[in-house]
């Protein structure tokens, strides 16, 4: 006899002794998963049945139906009670009102959700004709107390009605569906997903049933089963660590989930997480597929019969267009020729990949799964043909993505593909990316698809954007592990040395271009020479070029703008000037712009700050995205304090700093030479409109001199706007960069970025005598990246011992 079985024996069935047995059974460890749900389960019927018993003179022809969940019997440890209470109309309207809260009010006197009606078999069946939420949890209508014949006759009626309605039905579901999924997201990829709601969660999974209910399709079954259990598993653990009934993984609560479920950390729990939504996603992609498929055929039969009456009763050949060698159209699907062999011709899959996608078509599943059983392995290296199949599947764009999801639910990538294992449903705990590794790839290519066009060679462009991050499923920096694997991967492709070599460097440097650009002073001589030497030709400047664009645009909406677009752009003209042999510019000599000269000269005249707000947008294509913010450019004589003073100033008008650069110019003009700070930096309100420039100029004169205390100011407002508690963030972390700079010591800041952070960094700095040369500011969502070169007031640059003494002072600033 278990605990639980002693503990029902010994308590009656009132609230007291439910409750201490519902304890009981979430507190054991040994049992859980699909036992536990039913078990409690079981335990609420007893206890409801005895309810009902109890009740004084329960009425005949009455029946406590369980539906939804509960009727499935997957009674999560909080999830609701759906309870119908079903009559056949016959008994005292009264007795069925009291019989109903001696029920439902133990219910909520244990502070259990309930979701109730009380209702006759015609008035369920009317309300399920016009909610179709009601009527999907009726399909799963089950008896707990009272009249079982009379809840299976509503069953049955129930059932009838969906299977003759399913014409119209299903296009209803198939919308709300659609609907959900695109407010909800997709569980597979989201950092804190909703294991109900999200697309390829249980709902999804339930609606699944109800298509196979109505007879009209059927979902593939395999690893479907075991994808909804490992969801219910995670959502009873998540109601056990938090003990709230929620369907959100948040971040938070992730650890203590997976310790629930025995696993080894939040990544292996978000893993098998995203593996289950996966395979309900793909499942509901087939299906959905399907049933639109079925509906079609049903409603051209008018037509047909029609058709044959004309022709005789001849019926007309099924249409079957030729896409590629072994592969045809038929139906809107892409499938394999009647005279197809994949035992013979290990090509097949990629061919028939390539075919669909090019074709805009998704892969027949009855296709993918001959394919996946019969294909052979392809000899190493591959042939030509399968080098070029593989890259034509890389250039269809966005076609790509649904025919390479059918490949990997089917294991065809993992087998063309060895190490893609290690990336597969990988997850990013980054809120910059929207995607897992793997799903990144694959659109990192179908981005790199739409520039082709500016490269030499498009086929190194597009295995090198489903490679360049591949080495984040290994330990260490994901650039150099991966570089090795790309090199593995690519000579098993089929690449002659020279191509492997291109593949390795663009994958090794993939992040290059766009961390120079936005955190290096592009002035600086070393700093384009450095990116010249590590890239080594045009060709491979080109390709890297398009690669940085077609990673960011794939990352999420913050990884990309026209301005760093510009900034790359601009690396990219200085770099390919050197790899052209030309001779780089003297940044001492270097020209400012008409408009920061003609603010340089105004600050010279006058001895003070000139301030210019720029609120026209950068120029941009008409498909991307603009930057976020508007230009503001400072121009003032040289002196301390100007860092710390612009940062407090902007910070105290609740200016977000977006992008910064600060540089000292020296310009000779009539009033002889003097050296001016210029400072070209992109701002964003954090709400609201944007401060009058003359006001940012007067409150930046008082902060200069004095009589405007920014830290006190700061300080006062957080105090009476604290801000709202979040997830902790990691801890700062300042280095010293290696740049081979000889015009300044490169001090990289990595933070969470916050208001006044640029006004921290600049105290600290100006705390510390040194003099900034220019800062390079890169914020990407939560995260700031912040480049600083600093010299001593005298110019030359810092030794390494008081460098590093720099970085530990300004990382405890910081904290």
């Amino acid at each position: 006899m278990t605990s639980l079985e002693a503990s029902t024996e010994t308590e009656d069935s009132g609230p007291g002794g439910y409750a201490a047995a519902r304890l009981l059974l979430l507190d054991e460890k040994e049992r859980s998963g699909p036992p536990r749900r039913s078990a409690l389960a079981r335990l609420t019927d007893e206890w409801l049945a005895g309810l009902f018993a109890a009740a004084a003179a329960p009425p005949r022809g009455v029946a406590l139906v369980a539906v939804g969940g509960y009727g499935r019997a997957e009674l999560s440890p909080r999830s609701d009670l759906d309870l119908l209470l079903l009559h056949d109309g016959t008994a005292d309207k009264a007795a069925v009102a009291a019989l109903a809260d001696s029920v439902w009010y133990p219910v909520w006197d244990l502070g259990l959700a309930l979701d109730h009606s009380v209702r006759t078999p015609a008035e369920a069946r009317a309300t399920a004709g016009d909610d179709l939420k009601v009527q999907l949890g009726l399909l799963d209508a089950r008896p707990v107390a009272g009249d079982h014949g009379l809840v299976a006759a509503l069953r049955t009626t129930v059932l009838a009605d969906w299977r003759n309605q399913a014409p119209k039905r299903l296009p209803e579901l198939d919308e709300l569906c659609r609907e959900r999924a695109e407010r909800m997201g997709e569980l597979q990829f989201l950092l804190e997903p909703d294991l109900k709601e999200a697309r390829g969660g249980l709902r999804d999974a339930q609606a699944l049933r109800a298509v196979a209910a109505s007879w009209l399709a059927d979902a593939p079954r395999e690893g479907l089963d075991d994808a909804r259990r490992r969801l219910l598993d995670a959502r009873d653990a998540l109601h056990l660590a938090t003990g709230r009934a929620t369907d959100r993984l948040a971040l938070q609560e992730q650890d203590a989930v997976a310790a629930r479920l025995g696993l080894l950390d939040a990544d292996t729990l978000l893993r098998e997480v995203y593996e289950a939504a996966r395979t309900i996603s793909y499942a509901t992609d087939v299906t959905w597929r399907e049933v639109n498929r079925v509906l079609r055929a049903r409603s051209a039969r008018p037509r047909l019969r029609t058709l044959l009456s004309r022709t005789g009763g001849t019926k007309p050949p099924v249409e079957r267009t030729p896409l590629a060698e072994g592969v045809v159209e038929m139906d809107g699907e892409a499938v394999l020729a009647l005279s197809a062999r994949p035992e013979r011709d290990p090509v097949l899959p990629l061919r028939a990949a390539a075919a669909a996608a090019q074709s805009a078509l998704p892969i027949s599943l009855h296709a993918v799964r001959r394919l996946a059983a019969a294909a052979k392995p392809l000899p190493v290296p591959w042939p030509a043909e399968a080098r070029e199949e593989l890259v034509t599947l890389l250039g269809a764009g966005e076609a790509t993505v649904p025919v390479w999801e059918a490949l990997e639910a089917e294991g065809l990538i993992t087998l063309l593909l060895p190490d893609w294992e290690r990336v597969r449903c990988r997850p990013q705990r980054n809120p910059v990316h929207t995607w897992t590794v793997d799903r990144h790839l694959v659109e990192t290519a179908v981005r790199a698809a739409s520039l082709t066009r500016r490269v030499g060679r498009p086929d190194l462009l597009l295995v090198a954007a489903l490679l360049h991050d591949i080495g984040k499923g290994w330990p260490g920096d994901h650039s150099v592990a991966g570089e090795t694997i790309a090199r593995d991967v690519a000579t098993r492709i089929g690449f002659d040395r020279t191509d492997v070599g291109v593949i390795a460097t663009a994958v090794r440097h993939h992040l290059l271009l766009v961390e120079t650009a936005t955190r290096r002073d592009l002035d600086d001589p070393a700093t384009v020479q450095s990116v010249a030497q590590a890239v080594g030709t045009l060709g491979t400047l080109e390709l890297l070029h398009a690669l940085t664009e077609a990673d960011a645009l794939a990352t999420g909406p913050a990884a990309w703008s026209s301005w760093r677009a510009s900034l790359v752009a601009d690396l990219v003209k200085r770099v390919a000037g050197v790899l052209a042999g030309e001779t780089p510019p003297d940044p001492e000599a270097a020209a400012p712009s008409a408009e920061q000269e003609r603010l340089a000269v105004e600050a010279l005249r006058t001895g003070e700050p000139v301030l210019a707000l720029r609120t026209e947008p950068v120029a941009a294509e008409p498909e991307e995205p603009e930057p976020v913010g508007v230009e503001l450019l400072i121009a003032l004589p040289d002196q301390p304090g100007v860092l710390p003073a612009v940062a407090g100033v902007l910070a105290l008008h609740r200016l977000t700093v977006r992008a910064a650069d600060l540089r000292a110019v020296e310009l000779p003009t009539a009033l002889g030479s003097g050296s001016v700070l210029v400072l070209d930096w992109r701002v964003a309100a954090e709400y609201g409109s944007l401060p009058e420039a003359a006001r940012l100029r007067a409150d930046l004169v008082r902060a200069l001199d004095g009589t405007l205390d920014v830290p006190a100011r700061l300080a006062e407002r957080d105090a009476a706007y604290p801000r709202r508690r979040g997830l902790t963030a990691p801890p700062p972390r300042v280095t010293v960069a290696a740049a081979d700079s000889r015009l300044a010591t490169v001090i990289e800041v990595r933070a969470q970025d916050a208001p006044g952070l640029l006004h921290r960094i600049g105290r600290a700095l100006e705390g510390a005598a040194v003099r900034v040369r220019s800062a390079h500011v890169s914020t990407l969502g939560a995260n700031a990246v912040d480049t600083l070169y600093v010299t001593r007031p005298d110019g030359s640059l810092l030794p390494d011992e008081e460098a590093i003494d720099l970085a530990r002072t300004l990382e405890e600033a910081l904290r």
